[in-house]
């Protein structure tokens, strides 16, 4: 454990200097169908996530998505969309920032709610200025994924574990940024390291009680056999999933893409409800 909390006091440590520079849900009743070119999805829209659930709903019956693009499509990823400025866009355009001017509150159940292939989130602006993790009102994606192995997945528990350990040094050294900058700027290479030394310590016992982070069964059942993105778990609101035409997200995946993961080929959505 003191060498885990050395190596990731290291990491912390190294981010701080740049910055100092620089569970499967089963209920849900309403359904929605997405029509495409190359098909239809079905999707059922959780009843956990009301926010968004009421939201998607409201832009459905609305005609909100009728000819809006899936505009950014990664292969063993995702297919995205919901932008709204990317009906009738041009082929130079670049897409991903339109929404309907407003932002959802994070409804994030995790590890019930989960990145199956299949699964239906909300997009979201980064971390940095967004650390709420608030959703974008009308922009969502529908993971494709990749099937893992188990020695995958454990090697992600490893990493994510290692990255919990991460989070909780840069939540105590918080406190001493001011610090940490003054002790740089002076050169003080034994201060600094005297501080580190310390706030190592104020972390340990809290260290040593975080239990190592590990996939649920249901999780390591899906991702091992239709697969998922599992890196994106409890960072994102999944708040519906596919219940018929995974074929079709199959299909949009491979499609040719160009400059920002845009399909060359224009991918076209309309959404009805089927039942509420």
């Amino acid at each position: 454990m003191k060498r885990l909390l050395f190596v990731v006091m290291m990491v912390a440590m190294s981010q701080l200097l740049v910055f100092c520079q620089s569970a499967t849900a089963t209920t849900g009743s309403s359904l929605v169908l997405i029509e495409t070119p190359y098909g239809e999805i079905k999707i059922r829209l959780y009843d956990e996530t009301p926010l968004h659930r009421d939201n998607f709903l409201k832009l459905v019956n609305q005609g909100f998505y009728d000819d809006l693009l899936f505009h950014r499509v990664i292969n063993e990823f995702m297919i995205q969309g919901g932008d709204p400025q990317s009906r009738d866009a041009a082929p130079s355009a670049r897409l991903g920032a339109g929404d309907p001017g407003y932002k959802i509150d994070a409804e994030i159940i995790y590890p019930q709610l989960f990145h199956k292939k299949g699964a239906l989130a909300a997009a979201r602006q980064g971390d940095q200025g967004n650390p709420q993790k608030r959703s974008s009102g009308s922009q969502f994606y529908i993971v494709h994924g990749k099937v893992f192995s188990p020695e995958e997945l454990e090697q992600m528990e490893s990493a994510m574990t290692d990255r919990q350990y991460q989070m909780l040094m840069m939540r105590y050294m918080e406190p001493f940024r001011q610090r940490f900058m003054e002790l740089q700027q002076a050169g003080d290479r034994e201060g600094f390291q005297a501080l580190m030394q310390k706030i190592s310590e104020d972390a340990a016992a809290e260290a040593e009680a975080m239990p190592s982070f590990q996939f649920s069964d249901a999780q390591r059942e899906a991702y091992t056999t239709i697969g998922g993105t599992p890196q994106l778990d409890g960072e994102y609101t999944v708040f519906g999933e596919v219940v018929e035409g995974l074929d079709v997200i199959d299909q949009i995946a491979a499609v040719e893409t160009g400059l920002m993961d845009r399909p060359v080929k224009d991918v076209k959505m309309k959404i009805k409800l089927i039942k509420e």
